[in-house]
């Protein structure tokens, strides 16, 4: 059995009473958390395989991003003035491209991804794509943890949304890791805009005979109520309640547009979720910023996410926090109306929570996964101070991150990834770039041509 002791930092236990252990400790066996304690209570550290003095540090859990697309670190810097959060932003500057993508295009782009979500501080993702095989065999190759929804867009074509419904429930089928890092979902792209009502009923069926969730994108934009208020005078939300698909387990991306009435039914709803993903609301130009606070105050579980890197360009969740803080505190009038510490419940605990993992992972607690996270506190733009977690969010960054460790395997030490170097992962990404972009280039100006 592999031991590992860490101690001498200051340890955020996001636990029930939010603990924090000054020059603390915390013991490891076999890939879970084992103790977690005073500096007093710190172990002999001659009974364990590895010890790390990490004074000067912030320890904490390892971050969730709850909303994102991996494959589409592809894609950064290619969408700017366009609004991603609306039907002519996304298929302009998204789908018409993601034409030309291949499986062979999948595992470099989101080997790079994990990459720098390891480098940055998170340790599970939520990702919602296409190529949703490919995807999963990338995270277990880089050691991450990961629900992977099979991204389902219909447009219409009942024919495509039975075939994809088939695909789908075969990856759940098949996906499930045996290490637990890769949990398998569905995830339709989003309600009435690019899923017909029976097709969500059907995943949600399928979703709950399998105890899955459903990960998808609500409340972007005008065009996500059209068609209900169109047929039935309410809003999406509102309709997919009546329906049933609120039964299932739903997490939900954006929720910019969202009423009163709207986030009366994310409370009533037995598992869902909202990923506040406060960076890309703002580059997507819209007014409409999610209601976390209101979501909170309901008792809705609000989890936050980076989006994918076109609509963010960053995977930095210590940004996130810092700009979903900023954010609230804008939509409300109101100073800090997310604390810190609600903020880092939020980037850990409340993320694992949305994933139904919160039971695994998400705090510094006894029989836990051990997946922590340590930042370096001793450079430029930190000093003392009585509150940590304003220390990281609005002082730090994910850069300052210095080690990782997912299930107790260090996946970085001293800034550096153990299983594959950063530079030949990202040799292989910028050939597989170059290629993609390239294709893309070329399927163009045959539409020119024709």
């Amino acid at each position: 059995m592999s031991s590992t002791l860490i101690h001498g930092a200051t340890i955020l236990s996001v636990d029930a009473d939010n603990r924090v252990f000054e020059g603390g400790y915390i013991s490891i066996h076999d890939g879970r958390i084992s103790g977690v304690g005073q500096r007093a209570e710190t172990p002999d550290p001659s009974g364990y395989d590895e010890v790390f003095d990490l004074t000067g540090h912030l320890v904490m859990p390892g971050l969730v991003n709850a909303h994102t697309h991996s494959v589409m670190v592809l894609f950064r810097g290619r969408s700017e003035g366009q609004s991603l959060l609306t039907m002519e932003g996304w298929y302009n500057s998204i789908r018409e491209p993601e034409l030309s993508l291949t499986s062979t295009d999948i595992g470099p782009a989101v080997a790079l991804s994990c990459a720098e979500m390891a480098l940055s501080g998170t340790t599970t993702f939520c990702d919602q794509y296409f190529f949703a095989e490919e995807i999963a065999e990338a995270v277990k190759a880089a050691g991450l943890r990961s629900v992977i929804a099979y991204g389902i867009v219909q447009l219409g074509d009942k024919q495509r949304g039975e075939e994809e419904l088939a695909k789908a429930t075969a990856f759940l089928e098949k996906q499930r890791s045996a290490d637990g890092r890769v949990i398998p979902w569905f995830g339709p792209h989003a309600p009435y805009v690019d899923n017909s009502e029976d097709l969500l009923l059907a995943e949600v069926e399928v979703a709950n005979k399998y105890g899955v969730g459903l990960h998808l994108h609500m409340a972007c934009g005008p065009e996500d109520n059209e068609e209900t208020e169109r047929r039935y005078g309410t809003t999406a939300a509102v309709a997919l309640e009546k329906i049933g698909f609120f039964n299932g387990r739903i997490h939900a991306a954006h929720c910019l547009d969202l009423s009163d009435e709207d986030i009366a039914v994310f409370a009533r709803a037995p598992h869902a979720s909202v990923s506040y993903n406060a960076t890309a609301g703002l580059r997507s130009g819209r007014e409409g910023i999610c209601p976390a606070v209101n979501l909170k105050a309901a008792g809705v579980t609000v989890a936050l996410g980076t989006d994918n890197v076109a609509a963010n360009n960053s995977y930095d969740m210590v940004s996130e926090m810092r700009v979903a803080g900023l954010v609230a505190s804008h939509r409300e009038g109101v100073a800090q109306p997310l604390s810190s510490r609600e903020l880092v419940r939020m980037a850990t605990i409340e993320g694992a929570k949305a994933l139904g993992l919160d039971k695994e992972i998400g705090s510094l607690e006894v029989g836990k996964a051990a997946d922590i996270a340590a930042f370096d506190l001793r450079g430029a733009g930190y000093s003392e101070t009585p509150d940590p977690e304003t220390l990281l969010i609005y002082s730090g960054s994910g850069r300052d991150l210095r080690h990782l460790w997912v299930s107790g395997e260090q996946l970085v030490a001293d800034r550096k990834l153990t299983r594959r170097p950063y530079d030949d992962i990202r040799h292989a990404y910028s050939a597989t770039y170059s290629d993609f972009w390239d294709r893309v280039r070329d399927a163009k100006n045959k539409r020119e041509v024709a």
